[in-house]
């Protein structure tokens, strides 16, 4: 075959050249490179965008203007927190998304007064509420108060745990709609935490993603608990968190 290539004047002048100063191959994709090629681009034209998985109930993370968020202070697993908690030998701070509630933010004709305006627990909800509230009662978890949002799905989260009578408490009212007043809000439980850093227990604040995102500096979902303390240099710090039950 090479002798019968070598009869042609112009392919013999070719290999010659070949030999003398080198030719580039040419770049051949196997089948395989070319299959696993157009399954990456399958794959990601499958993946849904990150705005299509986001459940109805998680509301946007708040941008507060208020200081330094707090960073845990050690990675505390779940069982862990929970003994901590049981034996409070220092004030424990647990703050608590309201349950499920499906949607996002409130109707309208939202009215703090009338439950009817608002966005409310659904039946889940509720039973997340007292599941809840088991959790803390199986536990014997000293809670000293049960404070809350004015909201009406706050409310009836922390009613529904049945861990002691609930307190309202305007400062964890929810800042969704009007960002205006986050900083100020914010400095009032900040406020409270030191005022009760001394007193052994555990408060229950039952209130809202921007809330809970402002003092800690990490979203949470319907029904998860962010644990907090006040530390020997009198900063807020996270403990840890505990999912939803």
């Amino acid at each position: 075959m090479y002798c019968q290539m070598l009869k042609k004047p112009w392919i013999a002048a070719t290999i010659l050249l070949c030999s003398a100063v080198g030719c580039a191959q040419p770049e051949v994709q196997t089948n395989q490179e070319s299959s696993n090629s157009q399954a990456t681009v399958s794959d990601s034209e499958l993946e849904p965008s990150q705005s299509e998985t986001i459940s109805e109930s998680t509301e946007p993370e708040a941008s507060p203007e208020s200081a330094e968020s707090p960073q845990a202070s050690t990675e505390t697993v779940p069982s862990d927190l929970w003994s901590r908690l049981q034996q409070a030998d220092e004030h424990y701070f647990v703050l608590m998304r309201h349950a499920l509630a499906p949607g996002t933010g409130d109707p309208a004709n939202f009215q703090l007064d009338d439950c009817s305006t608002q966005r409310n627990l659904s039946e889940e909800g509720r039973s997340q509420a007292r599941r809840t509230g088991e959790a803390f009662q199986q536990r014997d978890i000293p809670v000293r108060q049960v404070l809350s949002s004015q909201w009406c799905r706050c409310l009836e989260t922390a009613e529904l745990m049945d861990v002691r009578e609930v307190e309202p408490f305007p400062p964890l009212n929810s800042f969704f709609r009007d960002r205006s007043t986050s900083s100020e809000q914010t400095a009032q439980v900040r406020e409270f935490m030191l005022e009760q850093q001394d007193v052994r227990g555990v408060t229950v604040m039952v209130t809202h993603f921007v809330n809970i995102s402002a003092l800690s500096g990490s979203g949470v979902s319907s029904g998860e608990m962010v644990v907090m303390q006040v530390n020997d240099q009198d900063e807020i710090e996270v403990v840890g968190a505990l999912d939803p039950l």
